[in-house]
């Protein structure tokens, strides 16, 4: 099987490979952030960290630049941990391992980690080009981008000298980013009391898979099922019509990821086993209809297993099926001002019922701060309504658009110089660092390009090898343009 090494551009793909090799989920960065380090070394840069785990990375223009302006490359180390049920991969330990398929590059049933490694090791890779005439460059690898923009929301003044920067966190080439949406994390505990399991019943584990799930800013509007949602229906119909018992209901594992699984373990009477296959799979035969086009690959699997030895009791059965109902899930509204963008969202990311309590975590995003604002009190009621104990946090700005931005103007230059073709301007529902960024230091000149990344935030996330040595080819450019 062919080496990613070999692929252009070499020291790009060199500097991703090595990457792969390292564990770096959001929180857990410092061994990408030692080889940059380590990199920066062997190259004879200065680097400097911060308390937080960032690292700035300065090289010095060539003979004949010195006045450039300074132009900062930014990019996260971290990576969205996703893997499909059964996947045996410890994310904390394991190597990504990448696999060329085709036009693209992907992993085996696990996130790549291309968001945002590709645009780290394009960082790298114009750290160790010797070849470019340029201005001063600082490349900015910051962490915990993944799972509350922890990096950026450390960064202290001073950490970065430069006033024009590209975000390298885009996933669409020919496009420029000019702006993106706000965030806010919520985070509820409900108590659910439970009780000891009747005799003359049988346990079903239920699982509901099969689901595209994706980047819940980016694929938010794509109308795939929520699989948190899914199965809460379909236990919800099941009370309807069946004396089911709920024993332990959990899906989702990260806040930015729509959930693609959710699992529940059931209780019946022993009388009702078979009603209750039936109707699993009339429920499933329903779901597939509805979602035939965004999720042709749901299903509902479904086994007896042991018995457990406690369930909800009723009415806290109830309350946890009823909060997940009402609980605003997918697009509230688009954007007035950028026709075909999502406005505001909230995905219902993550729900674990075990052991007599109930965690739920949401992510909202939101380009209007008031209709973040509003949002987030539509979430605090439902949640509320169930009793549950709510807390939000890692509240993040959005990037407001400049369009009479320099960076912008010379980014549209240059691409039109060597692709022949005009890029494509944009504003994004997902969430970038540049908004933080520019609330840190002011006067900053921002814009974020990346490659062809399709299906982040999920194990069918894969990046277009073209569109790589594309990008890479254009950033190049930039970089000796600035």
């Amino acid at each position: 099987m062919p080496d990613i090494t070999s692929l252009k551009p070499e020291l790009l793909w060199k500097h991703f490979a090595a990457l792969c090799k390292i564990p770096r989920p959001s929180k857990h960065e410092m061994a990408a952030a030692r080889y940059v380090q380590e990199v920066a070394s062997g190259l004879g840069l200065s680097y400097k960290c911060d308390d937080v785990g960032n690292v700035v990375v300065s090289k010095a223009a060539t003979a004949g630049r010195e006045k450039s302006p300074t132009v900062v490359l930014q990019s996260h180390l971290d990576m969205v941990p996703q893997k499909n049920a059964g996947v045996e991969h410890d994310f904390y330990k394991d190597p990504i391992i990448p696999v060329i398929d085709g036009e693209w590059v992907r992993a085996e049933k696990t996130t790549l980690g291309a968001d945002n490694g590709i645009g780290a090791a394009a960082m790298l890779a114009v750290l160790e080009d010797q070849g470019l005439r340029h201005g001063p460059i600082e490349a900015l690898f910051t962490v915990d981008e993944e799972s509350g923009m922890g990096g950026v929301l450390g960064l202290k003044p001073g950490f970065i000298t430069g006033r024009m920067l590209i975000n390298l966190d885009s996933e669409d080439e020919g496009r420029i980013c000019i702006g993106c949406a706000g965030g806010l994390d919520c985070n509820a505990e409900i108590i659910s009391p439970v009780e000891k399991t009747s005799s003359g019943r049988i346990a079903f584990s239920v699982a509901l898979t099969g689901l595209r799930g994706g980047h819940s800013g980016i694929d938010i509007h794509l109308g795939r099922g929520n699989a948190i949602k899914l199965l809460n229906r379909v236990l919800f119909n099941s009370l309807q019509e069946l004396d089911i018992r709920l024993s332990g209901f959990y899906g989702g594992s990260v806040r930015n990821a729509i959930p693609r699984e959710a699992f529940a373990t059931v209780v019946v009477p022993d009388v009702y086993k078979d009603e209750f296959r039936t109707f699993l799979t009339v429920q499933e035969n329903f779901l597939k209809k509805e979602y035939s086009l965004s999720d042709p690959d749901l299903r509902i699997v479904f086994e007896e297993v042991e018995l457990p030895e406690q369930v909800l009791t009723e009415p806290a059965q109830g309350n946890l099926l009823r909060v997940i109902y009402a609980c605003p899930n997918g697009v509230m509204r688009m954007s007035d001002s950028a026709p075909g963008v999502v406005e505001t969202s909230n995905n219902l990311a993550v729900l674990k019922c075990e052991n007599g309590k109930t965690h739920i975590q949401c992510l909202l995003r939101s380009s209007s701060d008031s209709a973040k604002d509003d949002l987030a009190n539509a979430v605090l009621s439902s949640l509320s309504l169930a009793g549950a104990h709510v807390e939000f946090a890692s509240g993040y700005p959005g990037w407001t658009p400049d369009p009479s931005s320099k960076l912008l103007e010379l980014m549209l230059s240059v691409h039109e110089n060597l692709f022949r073709r005009k890029a494509e301007v944009e504003v994004i529902h997902a969430g970038l660092e540049c908004g933080i960024i520019g609330s840190k230091y002011s006067g900053m000149d921002m814009v974020s390009c990346g490659p062809t990344l399709c299906h982040p935030h999920s194990p069918d996330e894969r990046v277009n090898i073209g569109s790589v040595e594309r990008f890479w080819t254009y950033l190049k450019g930039v970089v000796e343009r600035v």
